[in-house]
């Protein structure tokens, strides 16, 4: 195995002739894997016909998103964690809560990753049809970066020095009979998802700043069952504070002959200003509405006291609005 690092960003390998993960690093053949795995798809009772649309608004089935992967690292280092979470989601809640958060932040991040991988062979035929530039912030690209790097865990060993690059929160639903769902954010890398009797929210590059910026409500809430619009809630409140964080995580990486050790570098820096900016609880209102489409709450129900926006808790706990 090549033990140096690979960075697709470097030169934009999203051209399938190399394992998204590992890049050239294994030389056994390329196979085709897909992002939503069969078991998931069995599972939720999908047919991989559904569709979901892009970001340059093609419509896919789920069935035909797919990445490339190195036959060994598919084989010897994929296929284990998904059946790993297969096996958690098989048994519920008590079944995900249960796992090592690096198991969770690993298959998370490689299903979000691998969306990255497909958006962006989007932007770059949009981009050979336009002749433009590729449209994409150096920040954006260091932070997918980073997200690869720390993904290689999947199949190598990285040391994360005293630190967690994520938020995750586990929480158990009332209803039992949740169906398969899940949100992506891929600019602010933040992930919900909610299945059976378990719902899960992600952030990914935060260094847990997101989870601690919601604790309050987190304590309040610890082991309670949560109906499908606190989830909902919940999840809304993580992809907006997710939007108003306004850091870029630095890490130093330092190969060392097969490992990789990950250090942060503090997120404060030399800026004195707060790790978020100001909250407005229009904009969160904004947010809620679409979360909560099913429920048919209208932002002007929302925000009717726009100094205490609706919720389905007791007590919100929400940030102060700036």
């Amino acid at each position: 195995m090549n033990t140096g690092l690979y960075n697709p960003f470097k030169n934009f390998d999203f051209k399938t002739d190399k394992c998204f993960l590992s890049g050239d690093g294994f030389t056994s053949p390329l196979v085709t894997i897909n992002v939503l795995p069969d078991w998931l798809l069995s599972m939720a009772n999908l047919t991989g016909n559904e569709q979901i649309q892009l970001l340059d608004e093609t419509i896919r089935t789920y069935k035909s998103l797919v990445v490339p992967c190195n036959s060994t690292v598919y084989d010897q280092f994929v296929s284990p964690l998904e059946d790993k979470i297969a096996l958690a989601f098989g048994k519920g809640y008590a079944g995900v809560v249960a796992l090592p958060e690096i198991d969770l932040f690993n298959w998370i991040g490689k299903l979000m990753y691998s969306f990255l991988y497909i958006e962006m062979q989007g932007a770059i035929r949009l981009q050979q049809l336009s002749g433009d530039g590729m449209n994409m912030s150096q920040g954006l690209m260091h932070k997918f970066g980073n997200l690869h790097t720390m993904l290689q865990s999947i199949y190598r060993e990285v040391v994360l020095e005293d630190f967690t690059p994520w938020s995750i929160v586990v929480v158990p639903l009332t209803d039992a009979d949740t169906a398969f769902s899940f949100r992506d954010e891929i600019n602010t890398l933040t992930f919900s998802l909610k299945f059976k009797d378990f719902g899960i929210i992600a952030c990914l590059q935060d260094n847990g700043t997101n989870k601690r910026y919601h604790q309050e409500i987190l304590d309040s809430i610890k082991e309670r069952a949560l109906s499908a619009q606190q989830f909902e809630e919940l999840a809304a409140r993580f992809f907006y504070s997710a939007y108003l964080f306004n850091r870029l995580p630095e890490y130093n990486i330092m190969p060392v002959n097969d490992i990789v050790y990950i250090d942060a570098m503090p997120l404060r820096g030399t800026q004195n200003k707060a790790l978020f900016d100001a909250w407005a609880n229009k904009t969160y209102g904004q947010v809620l509405e679409n979360f909560w489409k099913p429920w048919g709450h209208t932002l002007f129900e929302i925000i009717k006291d726009p100094t205490a926006p609706m919720s389905y808790f007791e007590e919100p706990f929400l940030p102060t609005a700036g």
